[in-house]
């Protein structure tokens, strides 16, 4: 599947247009005129990079930068500038091109940041996890993990419906027989919950079974891994 990319672009004419470039290239790609109306389209579907063309739109992108961050701060970020714009913090975004440069140099930069085509992801219900890019998909949104959340929630996703045992759930993801203290597992899991969950403090999805340990309800029917090639977030 395509990698989907979200062009906010102004129609200066003095500007060069990148839609056509990212499209040569095989990307799938909206192209919105404003902040705002990338914001609309963000709300809609997530896709899984933004590329601000300010240049095209006399502006630093700097605002529009931060308002999508505010929404969806794991969401890559491509900014690029007109030679005459004041310099912006690089924090900004995740890259920073100044014109003029070639639309082979825009593909060189956003590619690091595009999940990798795989032949086999983890499903359980709404849930979708990428073990090796560590990203974790659901409700045409993606999030990355830390190493030992993608654990975690692995060993849960193959036991969706069951109860797993807490000790036994940290004996795995830590690979340690020491279980005398697991606050740290329950610290781990809120982390989990805060991932995917709507209302982390009254979970729906990822239940304590008190004295036990914990189970992922994500409806019958268990985990499967399909076949088909697919990517995060497509």
């Amino acid at each position: 599947m395509k990698a989907k990319v979200l062009l906010i672009e102004g129609k200066r004419a003095d500007n060069p247009s990148f839609m056509a470039g990212l499209i040569k290239k095989g990307f799938e790609v909206e192209t919105v005129p404003s902040g705002a109306a990338a914001l609309e389209s963000l709300a809609r579907q997530v896709p899984n990079l933004v590329v601000i063309n300010a240049a095209s739109m006399r502006t630093s992108g700097k605002r529009i930068c931060q308002a999508i961050r505010q929404q969806y701060n794991q969401l890559p970020l491509v900014l690029i500038l007109d030679p005459s714009t004041e310099r912006v913090d690089p924090q900004t975004a995740d890259v920073i091109l100044t014109l003029p440069f070639t639309p082979q140099k825009l593909i060189n930069r956003i590619r690091p940041f595009l999940p990798v085509e795989k032949t086999n992801m983890l499903k359980a219900g709404p849930l979708e996890l990428d073990s090796d890019s560590r990203f974790l998909v659901f409700g045409g949104k993606q999030v990355r993990l830390t190493p030992r959340l993608t654990v975690l929630l692995r060993l849960l996703m193959e036991h969706s419906g069951e109860v797993v045992n807490r000790k036994d759930l940290f004996r795995q993801a830590w690979d340690t027989d020491y279980t005398e203290d697991m606050r740290t597992l329950d610290v781990h899991i809120s982390w989990l919950r805060e991932a995917f969950e709507e209302d982390p403090r009254h979970p729906r999805l990822l239940k304590t079974v008190r004295g036990v340990g914990y189970r992922l309800d994500v409806g019958l029917g268990g985990p499967t891994r399909p076949n088909k090639r697919v990517k995060p977030g497509g």
